[in-house]
């Protein structure tokens, strides 16, 4: 009798500290790759925070050459309003998806002015945003990955089971507007 009941304990045990274990390890993981989630975020928050600073230099070296294009000028400014004001991710990432469409509309109006394409402020001014579009479309894919990898995870048996009793929810990807895949066009 004495045998058996440590046989139980011991068997009652394995499974306790399996199941510890095992919450332990997956709760541990889902909490770093969340964490890994909102770093690539605050990675592209960053880029997108150096070409909201960018515009307002790019739309007054503008406004010297191109006083009629105004309708474009005021886009451009209430989109970077508009990333200003957004505050969830969601909303970040829809406002940034409308200035970068804004901006490229932009580039097309530049494109009307060969004065203003040979100015070097504007032309430094291009190149800085440029680089740093280089520099979200990075970052968004790394974030995209990042959210991928976590998605993947909270979603997949059994760490699904720990990640529904944790409250980890999928994290939405940066995704590009059906607008912005349409190339610009320009016309002289």
């Amino acid at each position: 009798m004495k045998k058996g009941m440590l046989i139980a304990l011991a068997v009652a045990a394995i499974v306790v500290l399996s199941g510890y274990f095992f919450f332990q390890g997956t709760y541990n993981s889902l909490v770093s790759l969340d964490e890994q989630v909102k770093t690539s975020w605050a990675q592209v928050q960053n880029q997108l925070q150096r070409r909201y600073d960018l515009i307002p230099n790019l739309v007054e070296t503008v406004k010297g050459y191109a006083r009629y294009e105004k309708e474009v000028l005021t886009e451009v400014t209430n989109a970077r309003a508009r990333v200003g004001g957004a505050r969830t991710v969601s909303s970040q990432i829809e406002a940034n998806n409308e200035l970068s469409s804004a901006l490229s509309r932009l580039l097309v109006v530049v494109e009307r002015y060969p004065d203003l394409k040979a100015n070097q402020n504007f032309i430094r001014l291009q190149d800085e945003l440029a680089g740093t579009e280089n520099r979200i479309a990075v970052e968004r894919k790394r974030y995209n990955e990042s959210v991928r990898q976590y998605n993947v995870k909270i979603r997949s048996f059994p760490e699904n089971i720990v990640a529904g009793m944790f409250g980890f929810e999928r994290a939405a990807f940066f995704e590009v507007p059906e607008a912005a895949k349409a190339a610009p066009q320009v016309k002289f």
